[in-house]
Order: structure tokens, then sequence, then C-alpha cells
């Protein structure tokens, strides 16, 4: 068994990388801060959350219940505040030469929040709840390459994969794999018996949530504040007012054309990240006219993003390329020529298909992203140009992600971005993905997706990540217009230290993270 290394952290690095985690996270940037004390009781409200939520971990896909699996339970691995992969419930792994066997060490003393200790065969169990073919977990594609998943003694997990994975370690820090108790036929996520910093008390899908910290939990340097309440409010003039008020102590998802006068309010912080979230329009490519590339063509020519950054962001993002790779992410294709909205080529693409003119439905709502709605109609206003008709609905906020989005073939969606393409990728873009939500076929991308999980050559791989950012840019059935900063705002009763940027709020683990001053 040899460790992998090149490209991504030996063992010892992950070892040293946790220290300097634990030290950073009381460590704001500009210098020092008051090291963090226990105590104290948080409510935070998500502009996230929907009556149909689960604790069924394959089923999440909102920031409301990201929070809460970060809270309650654990995985093998998790993405640290730099960015960086360290240990969580695996305290090491290693890998064959070619990547494709991978042992996974489990940490011993862990126990979930019943007293039950950690086993390997419940780490067995939780993975092989998102496997097999009638799985509709999300992270299904995540998982698919494991042929084999075995025990080895009391302590170690071998997991043996279809071919090479050079981020296998980074794929199981996805939110969706979390690690919960084994039954006679399969996992128990019903009762919400994690083994993480938070044990949860109660659970309102939509409404609220409420945890208490877990007084047994393996880690002393997390889970600083006694008690937390989650509030799914997903109105954004209610959660601001809810943070004004003092109803709440922390708000995602401000209101960014009030960003500057709310942090001009006394007591009031807002804070912003760049990261990998970005809004988009999903085509359903397998529905009419969304089958021609050159209808599709044509609708990502018709959009003018810089308006959209400048009046739905305010600033607060960037211009997208029609693929969901952000700037900072390792193998970005920065010679990718950059979409601007053209009317004219739009045109061109529509004489393309053979029409003159084109009427299409776009469904949107607030759920989807703060200011769907009016990127609707941004694009609207755009498109008209290009004899371009596009009719926004907007849609309730409740039950948008289970009766809108993948229902509709036209609608507005937001993706907070994945910290490996391989697991971007693979979650939305790979032919029968449960979460490719323009159902976009594509044989050359999906060929490309398996031989560069494989490639542990680095500038191999970048060659073949690039090719694929041009394949769903130009082919894709996704229209990426902008990717999006995360803004927060907080009360000076919250503290924190530097924050990760790979998911919304600290990595959405800011229950664990900060507290209270």
């Amino acid at each position: 068994m040899t460790l992998i290394k090149g490209g991504m952290l030996d063992r010892r690095g992950f070892m040293k990388t946790t220290a300097a985690g634990a030290l950073l996270a009381t460590l704001p940037m500009g210098g020092a801060m008051a090291a963090p004390k226990r105590g104290g009781h948080l409510r935070v409200a998500k502009g996230h959350g929907q009556t149909t939520d689960t604790l069924n971990p394959g089923q999440w896909s909102n920031g409301y219940v990201l929070a809460l699996g970060f809270a309650i339970h654990g995985r093998l691995t998790e993405v640290a505040v730099d960015g960086t992969l360290v240990p969580e419930l695996a305290e090491s792994w290693e890998a064959s030469s070619d990547a494709s066997e991978w042992r996974f060490k489990i940490r011993q003393g862990v126990t979930f929040h019943d007293g039950k200790p950690l086993t390997v065969e419940d780490v067995i169990a939780s993975i092989n709840h998102h496997r097999g073919e009638n799985s509709t977990s999300a992270a299904g594609p995540l998982v698919a390459p494991i042929t084999e998943l075995t025990a080895d003694g009391s302590d170690t997990v071998v997991f043996k994969l279809s071919s090479g994975n050079a981020d296998f370690p980074f794929i199981l820090s996805d939110y969706h794999l979390t690690i919960h108790p084994a039954t006679a036929d399969g996992m128990d996520w019903q009762s919400g018996n994690g083994c993480g910093s938070y044990v949860l008390k109660n659970f309102q899908p939509g409404v609220i949530s409420s945890f208490e910290r877990n007084p047994n939990h393996w880690r002393d340097d997390v889970a600083w504040i006694d008690s937390c309440e989650m509030l799914s409010i997903v109105d954004q003039n209610a959660r601001t007012t809810a943070l004004v008020s003092g109803d709440v102590h922390a708000i995602d998802r401000v209101d960014l054309k009030a960003a500057d006068l709310l942090g001009r309010r006394p007591g009031i912080t807002v804070e912003t990240l760049a990261g990998t979230q970005h809004y988009t329009f999903a085509m359903s490519t397998n529905k009419d006219p969304y089958t021609d590339n050159n209808i599709r063509q044509a609708l990502k020519y018709a959009i003018n993003r810089e308006e959209l950054v400048e009046k739905i962001l305010f600033g607060y993002g960037s211009v997208g390329n029609d693929h969901p790779i952000g700037q900072g992410q390792r193998y970005y294709n920065s010679e990718l020529e950059q979409k601007t909205y053209d009317p004219d080529k739009a045109k061109f693409y529509l004489k393309e298909a053979g029409v003159d003119s084109l009427d299409v439905t776009l469904h949107t709502s607030e759920a989807a992203f703060s200011g769907a709605v009016d990127a609707g109609v941004l694009f609207q206003n755009s498109a008209k140009a290009a004899g371009i008709n596009v009719n926004v609905v907007r849609e309730p906020k409740d039950g948008y992600w289970s009766d809108v989005w993948m229902k509709e073939p036209f609608t507005a969606v937001y993706w907070g971005g994945r910290p490996v393409e391989d697991q971007m990728f693979s979650t939305a873009y790979q032919c029968g993905a449960s979460w490719n939500d323009s159902f976009w076929c594509n044989e050359r991308f999906d060929e490309l997706l398996v031989k560069a999980r494989a490639e542990l050559d680095d500038d191999k791989r970048r060659q073949m990540y690039w090719e694929m950012q041009d394949l769903v840019s130009n082919q894709g059935g996704v229209v990426i217009p902008m990717f999006a900063n995360y803004v927060s705002a907080k009360s000076d009763d919250v503290m924190h230290g530097e924050m990760a940027s790979n998911w919304e709020m600290d990595g959405e683990r800011w229950m664990e993270r900060w507290w209270m001053a």
C-alpha cells in the first residue's frame, strides 16, 4: 500500500493542518482575538428550509439541512477553514499507487448521542445508504464508483473503486455522507441520533430546530455554545428585521440592496466571502425546445451577465461562464472564452435552430436565491433584443425544491459549489445523476469525468477538466451568469475566527465554530 502524495497532503501533512485549522479558528484576518469561551444561547435565521425537509441525508438540498447535518452528524473527512482536507471520523487514510483502493482508519472513542460506540459497521452501512441502483440519494453518483466496501479488523474500512480517484477523501467530506448507527436493514437516519458536536432536540421542517451541546463529543476545540436555535425565515425582509430587532443573532443571504445600510447599524456586522456559490437557470435538455443546443446557446448569449452582477449581486460577486468551476479552484479554465451579452449572436443561434423568435417560460422563486425573480425580469428584458420572449413565473417559496425544481423545464437554481471539480461535475452534470437538473447527457464529458478522476498526472488532469468546462459551457443545459459571494450578518454578541468559504456561514459549521462574546 502506497501513500498518495502530489496534489494532496500526506497523512503527516493532514495532522499538521488539523492543528493549524484549530488555531486559525480563533484568529481573525487582521490579528489576534480573544480565545473562544463556552456558554450562551445562539439563535440564527436561515434563508432556507421548507416543510418537506427531512432527516434523510440523501435528500438534503438546502442550507438549512446542511447546517443541521454538520451540527449533529460526523463524516469521515472535513474541509477545514483554509480549504484543505483534514481528518474527522477517519483519523488517517492511505491509497494504493493507482488510487483505486483506499483504507480509512476509523477514530476510536467516538460515540453516538445515545452512547453507542462508533464502529466500522456504522461507516459501511452509512455509505451503503447512498449506493445501489434503487438509490435516490443525491450522493449516489459520488459513491457509484465504489465496487466493494469492507471492514479490515475493528478499526479500518477499505474502499475498492472501479477506477482510481485521487480526490476520493474529498468526496467523503460531502455533506450527504454523514455517519449514522447501523441497523439490521441499513442505517438509522430517522431518529437524528448522530455523533456530531450538537444533539438535535427538536426538528420542525421549514420552521425551527433546536440543539444542545453534546457533552460527550470526542473533540474539545469545537461546540462553544451551550444551545442553539435555527429558524427557517425565507422572507428576506423578515429575516433582516429579526436581526435588527435582536430576535436572532445572525442571518445569511443578506439583502444586498441594503447590505451597506445594515452594516452601518450599531452592533451589527455584515460579512462577505467569495467562494464557489453560483446562481443558474437550468434547462431540461430532454424537453423541447431545450433539446436543441442552438436554442440553449441563444439563451446563453441573450443574458446580460454584467447587469446581473451589478443589479442583483450589487457587486458582491462576478460573472459566470456557464460552467460551475470557480476562479479560485485548482483546475479553473482561465483560457475559455468568456461569454458576453450579444443579441446578434443569440439571433444567429436561433436561425441555426430554424426559428426567428422564441417563447420560453422561466420559473423563479426567492427560495432559489435572493433576487431570483428580479434576475428573471432582467433576463426577460435583455432577451427581447434577440427576439426571445422570457415569460417569468414567480413560484411560492415553500415547496419550490420539491415541486418546481427539476419538474418544470426552465428554473432558477442556486448551487453552493463543491471543493473539487470531480465532485461538482459528478453531482450535477454526469448523465443520470440525481441532481443533474438539466438532464444533460454528453458521452465525451462522461468519458473525461472517469479518466480525470483516475489521472494522477496534474497536467493531464488539468487538460481534461479544461475540456469538460468547455463542453458544459458550450453544449450544456445550464445558464450560469454569476458567481455570488456569501453575504451574512451578525450581531456583535457573536464572535468567530477566520471563516471557511466552501459553504455559507463558515462552511455551514457556524454552530460548532462560533461563540458568544
